[in-house]
């Protein structure tokens, strides 16, 4: 069976529901910035395409990215040693959002959902889905975790055949790690990738997954969006950041999928936060600076 129509299908639909989302959250801060959307094709050996979706400086989002493609092509070698079967083949749909908020009391925020074959897409060799979300914030809310983590359990439970919540915030837990610094890049979420087993309920909570990410972000975001900020709270949210670009530059899966393929850099490297400070030799001082660092160098369980 050929799952590609009904995810790619899906995966348009939660690009459009989700920048509607945010583009009202700019309109009501009565800011005229708007994501534009950026339609784009394959060359060479990847084929295919996508859409990528993009702000920049709006009163709400200091850059946000909700980028969705289809491609496929022959994998390069080191990709295809990695990669479960043998086939060269390949196909790949997903979507990636990486959204950077301009207040620093409100959280940055990723997610990522994906399905990947080898072989002929109508009898694949081997397919897989992988996805997940994460929280990032500045300045710890513990309710907002809560919140965040509650709507993940939430979803596994509706599909605890395929999906452990438990398992899932471990994995994520370790993925989103930076060993150099020897912490956390932010508070977790659920992780999963390289799921061959039941397509079928895999693909059903991977969209559930999808619109529960979107229940468990915009209320956070709504919410923290609304508080007043200081120019030392500024510094503090860039200089967090850098851990951010740490992460997708060196660590990141995706981000190191893209540029080996040949992907389109613009929408891999949207990402990035526009703007970022490193200090040298910077501790932050006791307080809330310091509560959010002693958080990420031992990650909690949240519910």
């Amino acid at each position: 069976m050929n799952y590609f129509p009904e995810f790619t299908h899906f995966l348009r639909e939660m690009q459009d529901r989700l920048t509607d989302e945010l583009n009202s959250l700019e309109e009501n801060q009565n800011s005229s910035i708007r994501f534009q959307s950026d339609e784009w094709q394959g060359g060479d050996w990847l084929k295919g395409g996508g859409r990528s979706c993009v702000i920049e400086d709006g009163a709400v989002l200091e850059r946000g990215g909700v980028n969705f493609s289809e491609v496929y092509g022959l994998l390069p070698d080191d990709l295809a040693e990695k990669m479960p079967g043998e086939s060269r083949d390949f196909r790949a749909a997903g979507i990636s959002i990486v959204l950077h908020p301009r207040n620093p009391h409100a959280p940055t925020v990723h997610a990522n959902f994906r399905m990947i074959c080898r072989g002929n897409p109508e009898a694949p060799e081997k397919l897989w889905f992988g996805g997940g979300g994460d929280l990032t914030p500045m300045y710890l809310y513990e309710d907002d975790a809560i919140f965040f983590h509650k709507t993940w359990r939430e979803v596994c439970d509706l599909h605890s055949d395929v999906a452990s919540y438990v398992t899932m915030k471990r994995d994520c837990d370790e993925y989103f790690y930076l060993p150099h610094r020897r912490e956390a890049r932010g508070i977790g979420g659920i992780f999963y990738d390289y799921r061959q087993d039941s397509p079928d309920k895999m693909l059903a909570f991977s969209k559930d997954a999808g619109n529960a990410f979107i229940q468990a972000y915009i209320p956070i975001l709504r919410k923290r969006n609304a508080l007043p900020w200081t120019e030392e709270e500024r510094e503090f949210q860039l200089w967090r950041r850098g851990r951010y670009v740490e992460f997708n530059l060196a660590f990141d899966r995706g981000t190191q999928f893209g540029l080996k393929t040949g992907g389109r850099i613009e929408s891999i490297l949207m990402s990035l936060p526009p703007l970022v400070r490193y200090r040298y030799n910077y501790s932050p001082k006791p307080g809330r600076e310091a509560d959010i660092m002693a958080v990420l160098k031992t990650p909690r369980d949240w519910i």
